[in-house]
């Protein structure tokens, strides 16, 4: 993990804990229901937005999208219902969930496409004012991470599982889009053990039998005078967690090749780490756990300026902060979120992100 200053500091056996927590997370219930909740914000505001502003202020927003919109709303409807009596079925392909998260990303990535702001499928600047309100509030119903219980297409060669690193999901820098960041999830102070491995292990192509986290792995043998293979394949993890609901196809793992020099989508196995049976008898335990603060440092505190901090650093304080060395204004960032990157306009007037510094000019 980046955050780390030497290779003794690094604790494998902490990486992995987190790791199962945060898939446990990304698959909740309750953090389906905030995707939900947060959605049906953005949808009603939407729909303000087109029915209120002037004719100006909503020249480049997509109209259209909105019964899209509308349907990802329905879809959630939909699946969590399912989900809250543990069918997971629900982030197949062609369900629900699935369906509503692909519908509210190309909502996301269409809703306005001014051409200063947005050009070949990439936005160039921050957007104005209340358009960025309008993208917060749609940010508000994504989490990095929760696309780890969708369905993997299996006909394709070139697809692997979801992460193939664990600092995919854990290093802060991933949470970091450009222009806006994810949330960094808080951990509990105590991370409950990874369980044992069970005896059930697959590979990439076979039916998943079973709800729940599963790990890559390889297999090794004893070998007689350290030749003739004897006894039964042993296995061992490599690799990342990822969680695959049943009945879909386990997929492959994105390797690197030495020879060809590429990360190439490689067959592999998998074995159960833990079956998920939550809520299948109806009920959801309290998953508050899940959402966390921060804690949050007042103007009163005599708390330590933070310093200054480079972009991928979880920001330790709300409030106001400036990038060094650039005339950009001020941007209001929260306790617990990535400092993010600054695009900055070159001298051919292309805009490009630089990873800056960052100080604390105001506290919350």
């Amino acid at each position: 993990m980046s955050n780390r200053s030497t290779e003794q500091e690094f604790d494998p056996t902490d990486e992995k804990r987190k790791l199962f927590w945060l898939l446990k997370r990304l698959t909740s219930y309750a953090l389906w229901r905030q995707k939900h909740e947060a959605w049906g914000a953005f949808v009603s505001a939407y729909e303000h937005a087109i029915k209120s502003w002037s004719s100006s202020e909503q020249a480049h927003l997509d109209v259209d999208l909105l019964p899209l919109a509308y349907n990802a709303l329905a879809r959630y409807n939909d699946g969590l219902s399912n989900l809250a009596r543990g069918y997971r079925f629900v982030w197949r392909i062609g369900q629900s969930l699935f369906d509503a998260q692909h519908i509210c990303g190309t909502v996301f990535a269409n809703f306005y496409r001014h051409p200063d702001y947005w050009e070949r499928g990439m936005q160039l600047q921050r957007y104005p004012e209340n358009i960025e309100r309008l993208q917060e509030l749609m940010l508000s119903a994504r989490f990095h991470g929760d696309r780890s219980p969708l369905e993997i297409r299996s006909d394709a060669a070139y697809l692997a599982a979801h992460w193939s690193r664990p600092s995919d999901l854990l290093d802060p820098a991933s949470y970091n889009y450009g222009f806006y960041s994810m949330a960094y999830p808080v951990f509990p102070r105590v991370l409950p053990d990874v369980p044992e491995a069970q005896n059930i292990v697959i590979s990439t192509g076979d039916v998943v039998p079973v709800d729940g986290i599963w790990e890559p792995v390889a297999a090794s043998r004893e070998r007689l005078l350290g030749l003739i293979p004897v006894g039964q394949d042993k296995y061992h993890g490599s690799g990342c967690f990822n969680y695959f609901v049943n009945g879909t196809s386990a997929p492959r793992i994105q390797s690197y090749n030495e020879t060809t020099r590429r990360v190439d989508a490689v067959t592999t196995s998998w074995r159960l780490l833990w079956a998920d049976d939550r809520y299948t008898d109806g009920l959801v335990s309290d998953e508050s756990e899940y959402f966390l603060v921060a804690e949050r440092i007042s103007e009163n505190d005599t708390t330590p300026d933070p310093g200054e901090l480079m972009t991928g650093s979880i920001c330790p304080v709300s409030g106001l902060w400036e990038p060094i060395g650039y005339k950009n204004p001020p941007a209001h960032l929260a306790a617990g979120t990535v400092m993010p990157n600054l695009s900055v306009r070159d001298v051919k007037g292309d805009m490009i992100a630089h990873y800056v510094k960052w100080r604390l000019v105001k506290r919350d």
